[in-house]
């Protein structure tokens, strides 16, 4: 694996200049229409323009209960590797990483060398990404305690990197933020000190202000808000409310009850012109929201981290079902003693986790109609209990029954202990880095053509949400090899590379393998041009 080096892309589609990458691509699928019986089949094909721009510019994020477990702790660990910190454990030195980030510690096939063996490079050296190290991070909390305070309450971190992080973090106090009781559980209601007064519109004004305040201060290019605050229950929907931007606006002035805290957050950060990001489960990213974001030409994403348990059942599942097996029943439960699991034990609240969790599976059941009739999908039950001694230790049991040969049936259970908030940050992180690389994409058809960006929702993050919101009229992805795909070769289509298809006909057709092993292979291709090339990590 060579993960040194930048990345030179040698191809007559490609072009560099101080501020782009400029790809000619050819866009490739299956148009499949229905003649009575027959499905007629015919190859599609699409010439598109892309543009990346490569200057990154400073970059803050504000996060939406940055006070919480994984406030703090993203906080944490984005410093603990800034200064490339270590603290000693019972086991010995330790060093800080970001492993369970995919753009930090995950790697991308770029193709075969000349022997035949892939070559893999890390994801943060195939695009100009933001480093980790340069993130300005600022937030809100209904809770006064400083990030040093609220890192030692949340139980996550070892205590001599507590120790070490204690000074700086101690500077760090979250802005004051909304606190909505009939949104979050009752219990809550003890941090609720740390708060904007006000009617609603008056809270959008005041988070609009803090936006602006956090940009000049820091005189940042962009700022990415993220809510990673309590699990509010679903807002009930509304014609005439939530239904389009012009009627959210009335609303919001009309102080509606139905508006929600996550929503007056989107709401601000989108006229600031920021992207936002929801990282828990509700109905915050409404029709009118979307429109808002589309006029305004901002992105948004949503919904609900995918944690490590979300991620094993879509793969799971996404297993049986192309293997020809029926899953028939998915059991989960869960128990937690951080503040999610202490918010999550109201039942409204649980009711948002438990419909996000319940989807999950969807797409892939819809995917076998030989399996599955119109309609038919498996019993799925989610159970989440509050359970304070374990902390933010979650554990996630999870049992699938699946039909197989002639109706009999098999189980597989599935035992998962992990520490939530250090699978939740690299999330984060990733969500942060990639919202701000595809915010610099663009397409077009012809150089004719305006350029164009991606839609306002932006669904190729759907790899890190449990319950992606997707374009109105879109199918939701929620196969994890589908996901995960979808982002390589979006990054890939960036440099004029195909996508990886893992056919490695090189290895299985005779004249190809003759071809790769003569070296005839390496000697077709073309010259390797003479440009300025170097954008590892977000070269700038």
């Amino acid at each position: 694996m060579d993960t040194l080096g930048n990345l030179i892309v040698s191809s007559p589609n490609i072009k560099y200049t101080d501020d782009f990458i400029y790809s000619d691509y050819e866009y490739k699928d299956t148009l499949v229409t229905r003649n009575g019986n027959d499905l007629v089949a015919k190859p599609y094909q699409s010439s598109l323009q892309i543009r990346t721009g490569r200057r990154i510019g400073k970059v803050g994020v504000m996060l939406v209960g940055w006070g919480g477990n994984n406030g703090s702790t993203f906080t944490a660990a984005v410093l603990a590797n800034r200064h490339q910190l270590s603290w000693n454990t019972r086991n010995g030195k330790l060093d800080s990483n970001w492993f369970g980030s995919i753009t930090q510690a995950s790697t991308v096939r770029l193709g075969l060398d000349e022997k035949g063996n892939d070559v893999f490079v890390g994801m943060s050296q195939v695009l100009p990404m933001v480093h980790p190290d340069d993130l300005v991070i600022d937030g809100w909390d209904i809770s006064p305690l400083n990030l040093a305070e609220s890192m030692v309450r949340a139980k996550v971190i070892e205590y001599d990197l507590q120790m070490k992080l204690k000074k700086e973090m101690s500077a760090m106090k979250p802005r004051p933020a909304i606190y909505d009781p009939d949104f979050i559980a009752a219990n809550q209601a003890d941090r609720a000190t740390n708060l904007i007064r006000g009617t609603r519109y008056e809270q959008y004004l005041q988070i609009r202000a803090d936006i602006k305040d956090f940009r000049d201060e820091n005189d940042l290019d962009k700022v990415i808000v993220l809510w990673t605050a309590n699990t509010e229950r679903f807002c009930e929907v509304k014609p005439g409310v939530h239904d389009s931007d012009v009627n959210l606006e009335k609303a919001l002035r009309a102080n509606d009850p139905e508006i929600s805290p996550s929503t007056i957050f989107a709401l601000a950060a989108i006229d600031e012109g920021c992207c936002y990001i929801n990282g828990s489960p509700q109905n915050t990213l409404v029709a009118g929201v979307v429109e808002r974001a589309e006029k305004r030409g901002v992105f948004v994403a949503g919904d609900d981290f995918k944690s490590g348990q979300t991620k094993l059942k879509s793969v799971l599942v996404d297993f049986l079902v192309s293997a020809g097996l029926k899953p028939v029943s998915i059991v989960s439960y869960n128990h937690l003693g951080n503040n999610d699991g202490k918010n999550l034990s109201a039942p409204k609240q649980f009711r948002s986790k438990e419909i996000t969790k319940s989807n999950v599976v969807d797409d892939m059941v819809e995917s076998n109609r030989i399996l599955y009739a119109q309609g038919e999908k498996p019993d799925h039950v989610v159970v989440i209990k509050y359970v304070p001694y374990v902390g933010d230790s979650k554990r996630a049991m999870d049992e699938y029954t699946s039909e197989i040969l002639l109706h009999g049936t098999n189980t597989i259970v599935v035992h998962n202990t992990c520490e939530d908030s250090l699978l939740a940050v690299p999330l984060i992180l990733d969500l942060v880095v990639l919202a701000e690389l595809f915010a610099r994409v663009s397409f077009r058809r012809q150089a004719t053509d305006e350029w164009s960006g991606m839609h306002a929702v932006l669904s190729p993050l759907a790899y890190l949400l449990k319950a992606p919101l997707v374009p109105p009229g879109t199918p939701v992805v929620n196969a994890l090899f589908k996901q995960r795909a979808c982002i390589d070769n979006i990054l890939r289509a960036c440099l004029a590379l195909p996508p990886a298809t893992h056919m490695q006909l090189e290895h299985k057709v005779p004249f190809l393998m003759s071809e790769l092993r003569s070296g005839a292979m390496f000697a077709a291709s073309p010259p390797l041009k003479k440009q300025k090339l170097a954008h590892e990590n977000g070269d700038q």
